[in-house]
């Protein structure tokens, strides 16, 4: 792993350099898992190039902020990107288009999911068409979800 140095935010607890300016924090406790630098640019672009679903549900996590939490979209986690991350809960919310249906793309999804799960975070799986048609369900899933990891 590489271990980039940036001075000026070597203090900067809430920069994606981490403490001692390591990526992530150089350890899986951190919210980024030792992410790298490539990772929060393809994030950059993945945020300001989200699908019709991530855009709504986007929208209406902010209906949950009773739970006193936030959660961050297009967030680096280890080498993956979350669609939407919760640090508070350890908990990955991933919007699914038909891709995900194909074989291949079924398997790296499952294969992904157990390796964050190994790192203690819990994934949760919506369709587009789950979060686009019924949104009050996907939400009190998150809701349930979230109460039980904090």
């Amino acid at each position: 792993m590489s271990k980039e140095r940036n001075t000026q935010n070597d203090s900067n607890s809430n920069s994606p350099l981490g403490v001692g300016g390591v990526v992530g924090g150089g350890c899986k406790n951190s919210m980024f898992y030792g992410a790298l630098p490539i990772h929060f640019e393809l994030a950059k672009k993945l945020r300001n190039n989200q699908t019709e679903a991530e855009l709504y549900l986007w929208d209406n996590l902010q209906r949950l902020t009773y739970l006193n939490i936030r959660f961050k979209r297009q967030h680096p986690v280890l080498y993956f990107i979350a669609d939407f991350y919760c640090h508070k809960a350890k908990f990955i919310i991933e919007v699914d288009g038909g891709y995900h249906d194909i074989p291949e793309q079924y398997l790296y999804d499952r294969n992904r999911e157990n390796e964050l799960n190994e790192l203690g975070l819990k994934v949760v799986r919506f369709t587009n068409e789950e979060v686009l048609n019924s949104i009050e369900k996907v939400l009190k899933t998150i809701e349930n979800e979230i109460k039980e990891r904090i």
